[in-house]
């Protein structure tokens, strides 16, 4: 593994161990030459997902393009690389269940938005946002009196 400081090609693994979802490895490293540690990923490798875009164009399912969006909605806000990470995964976990070849881009979308709705009602409305491509502040007030409706009723429902 290439020390990603150095970019020399000698590390050890120091710490190996599987993560919660049983699908992923977590190796801690550290470089021969610099000493610097650093942490991979080893997950099982599936075949390919591919996605079925709005205009019916197909492209390969990639998690990063999930990670990048989900990381975009929540900055400056107190939510974990690891709370993000973890939301990958479940999206990723879902999408290999439901579908085996193609899954709709729209799909992505709604999972990524429940998600999203489910910790941070702010950085929902910056995904939705874009997601939904809204046009003017008064879909903004909308879907922000509809979330805290949504809020309240889930309040009222624990009480």
């Amino acid at each position: 593994m290439r020390c990603p400081f150095c970019q020399a090609l000698d590390s050890r693994v120091i710490e190996s161990r599987a993560n919660d979802d049983q699908y992923t490895v977590r190796r801690r490293r550290e470089c021969i030459a610099c000493q610097r540690r650093f942490t991979t990923y080893e997950r099982v490798e599936l075949g390919p997902l591919m996605v079925v875009k709005k205009d019916r164009t197909r492209e390969e399912f990639d998690r990063e393009k999930i990670r990048r969006g989900i990381v975009r909605a929540c900055e400056k806000r107190p939510i974990s690389f690891v709370q993000i990470e973890e939301v990958v995964d479940e999206i990723e976990r879902e999408l290999r269940a439901e579908y085996e070849r193609e899954v709709p881009s729209a799909e992505i979308g709604v999972k990524v938005m429940q998600r999203l709705r489910s910790f941070d009602g702010v950085a929902y409305v910056r995904f939705a946002s874009v997601y939904r491509e809204f046009r003017d502040v008064e879909t903004f007030a909308k879907e922000i009196l509809q979330l805290l409706h949504q809020q309240a009723n889930q309040e009222n429902t624990q009480d």
